[in-house]
């Protein structure tokens, strides 16, 4: 299939960016069905909006650096530093850091005793 440059305008911000050939490409190879919304700067203050508001994103996703409007550095050296959080082991006591905000009504682990659940829970399903 051959692919040619569009012109999208973004939702947030009203204003014209391009969909390179080669980002619609990279699209149809991962199964993307829908072409973004947003402009580059825009996708990047979003995903800064939701990553403070929600610890980060798991996936390693950075759309940020690289040629065209939509780079492709994905988990690269651009991702963003994490925020850790102060919490008690819940197993055995000892002050940790977590990537995330600790709640009361789930477990906290070290990252010692978060292994060993995590042994205990793959061993025990066979």
């Amino acid at each position: 299939m051959s692919f040619a440059d569009k012109t999208l305008t973004c939702r947030d911000c009203s204003e014209e960016f391009v969909f390179t050939a080669g980002e619609q490409e990279f699209y149809q190879e991962k199964g993307f069905t829908n072409e973004p919304t947003r402009c580059p700067n825009c996708r990047r203050a979003n995903k800064a909006r939701r990553n403070s508001s929600s610890g980060g994103d798991s996936y390693g996703n950075s759309y940020s650096g690289g040629g065209g409007s939509y780079g492709n550095s994905y988990g690269g050296s651009s991702r963003a530093e994490r925020t850790m959080h102060p919490a008690v082991c819940s197993a055995c006591g000892k002050e940790t850091m977590v990537p995330f905000v600790p709640r009361n009504d789930k477990p906290v682990y070290c990252s010692d005793c978060f292994q060993s659940q995590r042994e205990t829970r793959s061993t025990s399903r066979w």
